[in-house]
């Protein structure tokens, strides 16, 4: 099969040289690896797992660094200089990946952050990235269901929430009343398919819902509680930023864990913070 650029491929050593390697491109052809990537005691005939790209001089190489992003796929990537013809954004490799101005959707900023979709660009045919990720979003169906937890990447801050990639293809959106921890656009963390519209949209949570939430919450007081003496100093009245910042929880759901847990007799609830039951 064909080597393709801007992926992993497994390649046969062809042919040592003093500078490296050439590995077969699997169409007759031949692609360098340079010996800095070259692994140790490498021999023709053996596979190399190797990520194949265009250097800064349009040529073909193999590299066993590994990028922080694929052809197909979305990543946060820092901007690391621009010019009049697009911004250069560091993806882990030695060169960096082009951002075209005609795909920006604002012009970028040395040094910030932004979520791009790699892809091949048919013009130049070169490996580039676009901040046009709408139209490379998967529309079909989302493969999870109603309370399925799954990874999220932060595309963008909206007046409604953030907008978050699903599972490397989908997307779906976070309302702002239900974010309670500090979120930014390249952040990755785990969150919970809290409803699937009818049209197909998709609405995230945080949070798992439901009392299995409350039951998780209301384990981490107890935690808590027991590595500080059976004591915390909080209550209802206390600030949502003060709860948060010890649990990583909304109020409300402190309130409810700590019902929880009242109820159950597990903890006395005092003037000024909660005790474990003994």
């Amino acid at each position: 099969m064909k080597a393709i650029p801007g992926k992993y491929n497994r390649l046969k050593v062809n042919r040592l040289v003093d500078f490296g390697a050439f590995l077969d491109d699997g169409d007759g052809g031949e692609i360098l690896m340079p010996g800095k990537y070259l692994p140790p005691n490498a021999a023709p005939d053996d596979l190399v797992d190797a990520f194949v790209y265009y250097d800064s001089d349009d040529r073909i190489v193999a590299t066993t660094e590994k990028p922080f992003a694929q052809l197909g796929e979305f990543a946060a990537l820092t901007c690391k200089s621009t010019t009049h013809f697009g911004a250069f954004m560091d993806w882990g490799l030695l060169k960096d990946l082009l951002v075209p101005v005609r795909e920006q959707n604002v012009p970028m900023i040395r040094g910030k952050q932004y979520v791009v979709y790699v892809y091949f660009d048919k013009v130049s045919e070169r490996l580039a990235a676009t901040a046009k990720i709408s139209k490379y979003l998967n529309k079909t169906p989302l493969p999870f269901e109603e309370g399925d937890a799954v990874e999220l990447l932060i595309w963008n801050k909206t007046p409604l929430g953030y907008n978050a990639i699903i599972g490397k293809e989908h997307s779906g959106i976070i309302y702002s009343n239900e974010v309670f921890q500090p979120l930014k656009t390249g952040d990755k963390i785990t969150g919970f398919i809290k409803h699937i519209r009818p049209d197909g949209k998709t609405d995230l949570a945080l949070q798992k819902s439901g009392m299995a939430h409350v039951d998780e919450m209301a384990e981490r007081i107890l935690q808590t509680l027991r590595e500080n003496n059976g004591y915390i100093g909080l209550t209802d009245n206390s600030s949502p930023d003060d709860i948060y910042e010890r649990f990583g929880m909304s109020k409300k759901a402190w309130k409810k864990a700590v019902g929880t847990l009242y109820k159950a007799r597990k903890i006395d609830i005092t003037p000024n913070g909660i005790r474990l039951e003994m």
